[in-house]
């Protein structure tokens, strides 16, 4: 298969590091061997490509309409997602993280920008560059054991470089909380003092008070100092905070299921009570033959009007479906 590079969507942690194409393959290793769970951006397959005389190593992965959940959590404007919202997230990210745990990886580098969404909401976690296995095999990636970021660090990570499985649960935590808020949980402005507030004494991230109680609960298993005691992604996933989710679900359910518009008259949100301008446009002065209805009863004739402005409109406009089988007019864009 043949790939073409097409303009800059995004840029991930190592685009600068002398070891890129390391910490790449690397990836892609891991991404094949967890190709089978739909809470993983897909790899589909690697290349070399060169570029103003430099060779460049490529990571052909899927494309997740939705951005990253970072940008999710920008739109609403510093006051954070609704909760329900969150919820969903939170499950698809429990199920994802289970998946790789359970194959001996761990993320280490769990946080909103790598978190994306496909077209219809779901979670993709990305940007396995920092991955490792959960037993402190290295693979094929050096240096130094200190990964992630910081304000996604857990304790044992600051304090002993411990990084196995519970340190992608206290990163969850710290997700949740900036999804409810639309804050990272640290307002530390220095590095140093950052390392110190997380890795010494007993502090552990605020909860947030707008949060219901299962999600203040849910956060105190991931915001535990001690690893070993601190809940697995299997024991979260039974958690009332992402089992009582299925609203959220059959919502977005049924958005998916919609019908796709046939042109942009035959749209839903055409319908909308708020587009009042469009409510005020003129019946039709010349129907059609089937406008014209005849009544056996009265043996007269009446004049039938669409149901809606949006009818009318197609009246005018439309005067079959369209035949997407004849492609012989269509037109390639890139």
């Amino acid at each position: 298969m043949d790939w073409i590079r097409g303009e800059i969507l995004g840029r991930g942690n190592f685009e600068l590091c002398v070891f890129a194409v390391f910490f790449s393959d690397n990836e892609k290793l891991i991404l094949d061997e967890l190709k089978d769970c739909p809470e993983v951006i897909r790899c589909f397959g690697e290349s070399f490509s060169y570029e103003n005389g430099e060779k460049l190593y490529n990571v052909l992965l899927e494309y997740a309409s939705g951005g990253a959940l970072a940008d999710r959590v920008k739109t609403c404007c510093d006051r954070g997602l609704p909760e329900h919202e969150v919820r969903r997230y939170t499950k698809a990210l429990l199920k994802g993280l289970h998946y790789i745990h359970k194959l001996g990886y761990v993320h280490c580098d769990i946080k909103l920008q790598n978190i994306l969404l496909g077209p219809n909401g779901g979670v993709k976690i990305a940007d396995f560059g920092l991955a490792k296995r959960a037993d402190g095999g290295k693979g094929r990636v050096s240096g130094c054991e200190l990964r992630g970021t910081p304000l996604y660090m857990s304790p044992e990570v600051v304090c002993g470089g411990e990084q196995g499985p519970p340190a992608d649960i206290w990163a969850i935590g710290c997700v949740v909380a900036e999804m409810i808020t639309g804050a990272p949980v640290w307002r530390c402005s220095d590095l140093a003092g950052l390392i110190m507030t997380i890795g010494v004494g007993d502090e552990v991230p605020a909860v947030p008070d707008s949060l219901s109680e299962e999600g203040k609960d849910f956060l105190a298993k991931c915001f535990v100092k001690n690893p070993s005691k601190r809940w697995t992604a299997e024991m979260l996933l039974d958690h009332p905070f992402v089992c009582d989710d299925q609203e959220f679900e059959d919502l977005v359910d049924d958005k998916s299921a919609s019908t796709s518009p046939r042109c942009p008259l035959d749209y839903a949100d055409w319908e909308s009570s708020t587009t009042s301008s469009i409510t005020s446009l003129p019946s039709l002065e010349y129907p059609s033959e089937t406008d014209i209805l005849f009544s056996p009863e009265s043996g007269s004739r009446s004049r039938s009007r669409p149901n809606s402005p949006v009818e009318r409109l197609q009246q005018l406009v439309l005067k079959q479906s369209p035949d997407w089988s004849d492609c012989n007019d269509w037109v390639t864009i890139r």
